[in-house]
């Protein structure tokens, strides 16, 4: 059979409750092939955004479910002159939220794999559907390709029991897998390994702090090569403050809008995931347009950004006593490599802990892993991009055909 642009290449996608993320690449050359987005999938009028080898289509139209979605991204590629289907497609890597209790590993999928995501779906409703979706869609389309789920709470699974532990009834938490499991693990992973090979150092020597931020954010503290803690917890809802989400409240609010605002469970949920963060303290969820009005002198995105700040520099600072001796402090994601305020601003004011942004470095913009800091800075703070389509490629590979 003839050799197709495709052949030995690595399907990843990224399957959400309306849209479907895809990348084509080969994790060998680290060359990316395809990309594009699926939105609004079954709200009527979707829209897909297809490159293809230098070559952008947009393509607006229904797309009733996740089938009809990928459907049309197979017809997207035959119109490039790739049938998927028959083009030696290596492997196809699924990312999937919460692992739950059972997954810890890039897993083979079969039957008995896709039951279980579809057990544990209680742990994280509005993600692992979607990806269960994505899933048995693409499964039913490409049945003979080698099939791969990456969990983005595996890199997480052996946090400290103080670290994964919350002070609830014992007992409770037993019986309903409440713990702490931590996320975007895929890009936390990447992320501190490309940093120790950015440095020349051995991955193992390095104790760092990885801010992954972007419309989801979260924060870890790696010692040695092994996570010790995170900031996203049971669910993604925890921690740091976010576009849409609240980040750390207090448990006791749930009781009192329910009780008091007489909201029901799904209401609240929504309100903590959807209308909060950013989003709910100015109306706006883009950061780029929170820090435009901020610098105009609009107090409401001056608030929320204050807020956000507030929130990682409370867990930089705590993460710094957690580790005891901080080798890298890395900036990652849409927010972490493209807005230097942020980068400046967290860090600001701690030259007496060993940390010294250089105002030039922090004002580049680049593609590349780069130190922001001073010559003369302990610490040594770095951009890295994340690429977890790349990382997820790489272990559907070597779990599929071991190498």
């Amino acid at each position: 059979m003839s050799v197709t642009p495709i052949d030995g290449s690595v399907l990843v996608v990224n399957a959400g409750s309306s849209s479907l993320k895809y990348q084509v690449l080969d994790p060998r050359t680290e060359e990316v092939i395809a990309d594009g987005l699926a939105e609004q999938i079954g709200e009527g009028q979707s829209r897909i955004k297809h490159w293809y080898r230098g070559q952008e289509v947009v393509v607006d139209g229904a797309l009733a479910d996740h089938d009809a979605a990928i459907a049309a991204v197979l017809d997207l590629f035959a119109a490039d002159g790739v049938d998927v289907a028959d083009s030696g497609l290596a492997a196809v890597g699924h990312r999937v939220v919460h692992g739950g209790r059972s997954f810890f590993e890039p897993t083979l999928i079969n039957g008995t794999v896709r039951s279980e995501i579809e057990r544990i779906c209680p742990l994280a409703p509005l993600h692992n559907p979607a990806n269960l979706v994505g899933i048995n869609a693409v499964t039913a389309l490409l049945p003979e390709v080698p099939a791969v789920a990456v969990f983005d709470t595996a890199f997480f699974h052996d946090l400290p029991d103080a670290a994964a532990t919350y002070a609830l009834d014992a007992a409770v938490a037993d019986e309903y897998a409440i713990r702490r499991y931590g996320f975007h693990g895929t890009s936390h992973e990447y992320v501190s390994r490309k940093t120790a090979e950015t440095l020349g150092r051995g991955y193992d020597e390095l104790n760092q702090i990885v801010l992954h931020l972007g419309n989801g954010a979260s924060m870890s503290a790696v010692a040695a090569g092994r996570p010790i803690d995170t900031t996203m917890g049971m669910t993604p809802v925890e921690g740091l403050v976010m576009g849409t989400r609240t980040g750390d409240i207090d448990a006791g609010i749930v009781f009192q809008l329910a009780r008091v605002a007489g909201m029901s469970i799904d209401d609240i949920d929504t309100l903590v995931n959807k209308r909060s963060g950013l989003k709910g303290l100015c109306g706006e969820n883009d950061f780029r347009s929170v820090l435009e009005r901020a610098d105009a002198g609009d107090e409401s995105a001056q608030r929320a950004y204050d807020v956000y700040l507030h929130r990682l520099r409370r867990y930089i600072g705590a993460y710094m006593i957690e580790l005891g001796r901080v080798d890298a402090i890395v900036f990652t994601a849409g927010v972490g490599e493209n807005a230097a305020p942020v980068r400046a601003d967290s860090l600001a004011g701690l030259e007496n802990y060993g940390i010294e942004i250089d105002a030039e470095r922090n004002a580049i913009r680049s593609a590349e892993p780069r130190v922001i800091s001073t010559d003369a800075s302990a610490i040594t703070v770095l951009v890295v991009p994340t690429n977890e389509e790349l990382a997820i490629a790489r272990q559907a590979m070597e779990v599929a055909y071991g190498s």
